[in-house]
């Protein structure tokens, strides 16, 4: 097996492995890794080949690999340095690109480039990051965020997201993937950042940047499949693959493999300290599954990333904060466990679909596909999702056949559970990209972004959300040929069991994602956050954020574990939270279009939307009211 010099103690490491004051750098146990002493050390995993080599591109001559156990090559060479193109090539002339690769000199299929990891000089090398209570995730495309769709395009709108109460920006995946557009999800190379975007150097600096504005900066990663085009590892390393297993996008990942999970394990960990993410948030881990006759637990391979991270990064930078965030269709509340301190054992948080699915199908009453589950009792499921976290904590999914879903997490307190109205799922995944600004009525889209905002949840925007963006944003990405046709043709596919898409005529007018103007509609329109409408919404979440900061976020440590409970009256779904200390934080929200009894509520108003709404004698329609009773603060309010 490789070398895990990522799991040792950090006083256990010669001191080139530690990280020094503005140098950060991980050392990977694979690909190609410069050595103090100016070699590179270049490490290949490839059991089903028997001889393996190094192809620089300015020499003729294939430099040759030791053979080592377990299906292992290495060469460490004077030969090559920063900047040497090179690629692995094997006895019968095959060449692949480095699957660990820190950047390809061009796409998937071409050289990759030895980068010195550590080139750039940190401005913030003191930053631990902020604590998780404290996160207002903002989640963004690169490449449809700003006019430019570059790292230095989101540099410069740095400003406006902290001045907008965003403390956390979350970037959909950077892995290279074919072509010159695409959403991330069909990344083949997880160590190199796409060249679409910019540099590695210019990665750094827009983190940096980030940094010293007081922002954290998230990464989504995906380890649950590879994209169809560019991924080789199937010719060398066929173990990587599980058969026997499938999944949407093809064979699994067999993470019973330790080179597996030490690939999946340094490719968290080269994030977070080489270009100093503050968390990372792990696209549909319910893909993500260890046999279980051979581990008694299905899960254990996300126990044991979640694990080597903590360690690695405690050792290492203690204090440092560093949050990893769950996307899971199977609502394992275990992977969110607490330890006695209240501190994460495993994940931190997890998106919470079962929140967004209520509130949509209680702002627009759609019953298609997984909304169904949704719509007997949208409010009803909005505040348990509130109140639980979970809506779905064991019962069964008329959506997925009957099968149960989930465990319970009441238990659970309400951080561990990121809630949005929109984000690219749920928009991009529509068949026309749109916004709930398109779908929703205003007042009632309104009062659930009140709700949102003010909620001991994580709260989470996607990119245009803070001044109602009516721009679409569609699935879109950059194949050829057949691929591209079969990827144009399954998308239609998806929505034949909508109603409205049953005739053939209305699928074909579908988008093709890889037509290029699909992605360039799919581009924020920053002249709507200049117009009136757009500075007005912009305010109202910025004045919502500061409440958030200011009132919000002191009292979560207080909620107790069970806290939450709700309740309906008519149209008037009503959530509180007890603290501990006594007291309580509590909702009202009329989620109907008309005027209903003023529910009591004790306490100090914190904010009413709209204005006048706490103290009306009835709760007018569209209407949320935050309200506080704290007896621990001055005057009980």
């Amino acid at each position: 097996m490789t070398p895990r010099a990522a799991d040792r103690s950090a006083s256990d490491r010669p001191a080139s492995e530690r990280p020094a004051r503005g140098r950060f750098v991980h050392d990977l146990p694979f690909g190609a890794q410069p050595l103090d002493d100016g070699r590179v050390r270049f490490r290949l995993w490839a059991p089903n080949r028997e001889r393996a080599g190094v192809l620089l591109r300015d020499r003729d001559a294939v430099l040759p690999m030791a053979a080592l156990a377990d299906g292992w090559f290495e060469l460490t060479t004077a030969a090559a340095g920063a900047g040497s193109r090179y690629m692995f090539r094997f006895a019968d002339g095959t060449r692949v690109p480095d699957p660990a690769a820190r950047l390809q000199d061009d796409d998937v299929h071409g050289w990759s480039v030895v980068t010195d990891p550590a080139a750039h000089a940190w401005r913030t090398p003191a930053w631990t990051g902020r604590p998780w209570a404290e996160t207002v995730l903002y989640e963004l495309h690169l490449g449809t965020f700003s006019p430019e769709g570059t790292y230095g395009g989101l540099e410069g709108k740095l400003d406006w997201l902290r001045d907008s109460g965003v403390t956390a920006i979350e970037l959909m995946p950077l892995a290279d993937f074919p072509g010159a557009r695409g959403w991330g999800y069909d990344g083949v190379l997880p160590f190199a950042p796409d060249r679409a975007y910019g540099s590695p150097e210019e990665l750094k600096r827009l983190i940096d940047a980030a940094h010293a504005r007081g922002l954290m900066i998230f990464l989504d990663v995906v380890y649950n499949h590879f994209g169809p085009d560019g991924n080789y590892l199937h010719l060398y390393a066929e173990d990587f693959f599980d058969a026997g297993r499938q999944t949407p996008w093809g064979a699994g990942i067999d993470y019973e493999r330790q080179a597996v999970r030490d690939f999946f394990v340094h490719n968290a960990l080269y994030w977070l300290r080489e270009y100093r993410f503050d968390g990372l948030r792990f696209d549909a881990v319910d893909w993500i599954k260890d046999k279980v006759e051979a581990t008694g637990d299905e899960v254990a391979f996300l126990k044991e990333l979640a694990r080597r991270v903590r360690e690695t990064i405690a050792a290492d930078e203690p204090g440092r904060h560093v949050h990893l965030v769950l996307e899971n269709d199977d609502n394992n509340a275990e992977l969110l466990a607490r330890d006695g301190a209240g501190r994460p054992v495993y994940f931190t948080a997890q998106w919470n679909d079962d929140w967004h699915h209520a509130a949509h199908a209680l702002l627009t009453g759609e019953d298609d596909g997984y909304y169904r589950d949704y719509t007997d009792d949208p409010a009803g499921r909005l505040g348990r999702g509130l109140a639980e976290g979970f809506v779905y904590q064991g019962e069964p999914s008329a959506h997925r056949g009957g099968r149960r879903r989930g465990q319970p997490s009441a238990h659970l307190p309400p951080v561990a559970f990121v809630d949005f109205l929109q984000n690219h799922d749920q928009i991009g995944n529509r068949a026309f990209g749109e916004r709930l600004s398109e779908l929703a009525e205003p007042r009632a889209l309104e009062a659930l972004t009140v709700a949102l905002l003010l909620a001991p949840q994580v709260p989470l925007l996607f990119m245009g959300e803070e001044w109602g963006a009516k721009s679409r944003f569609c699935f879109f990405c950059d194949f050829h040929d057949a691929l591209a046709e079969a990827v144009r043709q399954g998308r239609r596919r998806e929505f034949e069991s909508f109603a409205r898409f049953a005739d053939a005529r209305a699928r074909a007018a579908i988008p093709d994602p890889n037509a290029a103007e699909t992605f360039a509609r799919s581009k924020l329109d920053w002249d709507e956050a200049a117009r009136a409408a757009g500075r007005a919404r912009r305010e109202l979440v910025a004045e919502l954020l500061r409440l958030r900061q200011t009132r919000i976020v002191p009292l979560l440590p207080r909620l107790r574990a069970g806290a939450g409970s709700y309740r309906q009256e008519g149209r008037v779904l009503q959530v509180a939270w007890r603290l501990e200390g006594g007291g309580a934080l509590a909702l009202a929200l009329n989620h109907g279009a008309t005027p209903e009894p003023r529910p009591e509520q004790d306490g100090e108003l914190q904010f009413a939307w709209p204005e006048g709404a706490g103290e009306a004698a009835r709760l007018p329609g569209y209407a949320a009211v935050w309200r506080l009773y704290d007896p621990l603060r001055a005057g009980g309010a």
